[in-house]
């Protein structure tokens, strides 16, 4: 048996074991219950690249097909610049620009639609019409529209993060009970009053929701609107040159980088999400 399988399989189960036995322990200490919490996914992920590397090597899999994460790992050290001016192209301005632009105006949106039966019953159904429309086909008319530069990514993830943040926010907006507002309105409260004490404070749960399916949304649509069309920079039009080229290491560089940001925005969204919602049942449960 080749000696890359038994190394894979040997570090598999020990791994396998090591994590077992972690999640089965009950720590009294919470930094400890987080480093746990912490330790068993990276183990679980450090796992999967050791059996990629052996499997790459022991089936002599060529790099065109599957580059191992050495020869990826080697490319990012080495390509450095040229993938931090492709994150500043694309996560920096596009992603994060058109992220607040679209979920803003998603929940200022979503205030008005609250305030008016008309605009509930009429631009909600528009709202999921839209947000079904494919990407691939309204990137090429943004790129018409906007232009090949920053702008016109900004304007796909605008159109992606919109309608989510929208739908969210107005069925958070109806979450709070009937005896909850009859409550406030035997105190005299006004709508903003309401909104502002009982009804925005039940709603961020819903919020939050379409804050962390839009922080995946939009890194996404920021890199498929780079295939029809932008500067000689960014992920999107690294990841399209290369394949080309048949650099495939280099197109995984930019997937891993792509990864790493994506996961560090969900996970400042979901940090953010347990400040502001700490009363929520589902956080205070985490907590206990």
């Amino acid at each position: 048996m080749n000696g890359y399988f038994v190394f894979a399989i040997v570090f598999w189960l020990a791994a396998w074991g090591l994590n077992e036995w972690l999640v089965r322990q009950h720590f009294k200490d919470r930094s400890v219950r987080r480093m746990v919490n912490i330790a068993v996914p990276v183990i679980f992920g450090v796992t999967l690249l050791v059996i990629w590397e052996c499997v790459v090597k022991g089936f002599h899999i060529p790099a065109i097909l599957l580059p191992a994460p050495s020869m990826i790992w080697a490319r990012l050290i080495s390509s450095g610049p040229t993938l931090w001016a492709d994150f500043r192209q694309t996560f920096l301005k596009s992603v994060i620009t058109g992220y607040v632009a679209g979920c803003g105006l998603g929940f200022i949106v979503a205030i008005l639609v609250d305030r008016s039966p008309f605009l509930q019953k009429g631009l909600l159904p528009i709202g999921n019409f839209v947000s079904a429309l494919p990407m691939v086909g309204v990137a090429p008319i943004m790129v018409m529209w906007f232009g090949f530069d920053w702008q016109s990514k900004v304007a796909v993830v605008v159109i992606m993060t919109f309608f989510p943040m929208l739908v969210n926010t107005v069925q958070g907006l109806s979450a709070a009970s009937h005896m909850e507002r009859d409550l406030m309105r035997t105190y005299a409260a006004s709508w903003w009053q309401t909104l502002i004490k009982l009804r925005l404070p039940a709603a961020w749960p819903f919020i939050f929701n379409a804050l962390k399916i839009n922080s995946t949304l939009a890194l996404i649509g920021a890199i498929v609107a780079e295939f029809f069309g932008t500067p000689i920079v960014g992920m999107g039009f690294r990841i399209s040159t290369e394949v080309g080229r048949s650099n495939v290491d280099m197109v995984w560089a930019e997937i891993a980088v792509a990864a790493l940001a994506g996961s560090i925005f969900y996970g400042v969204v979901a940090l953010a999400e347990r400040a502001v919602t700490f009363w929520h049942p589902s956080v205070r449960g985490g907590q206990a």
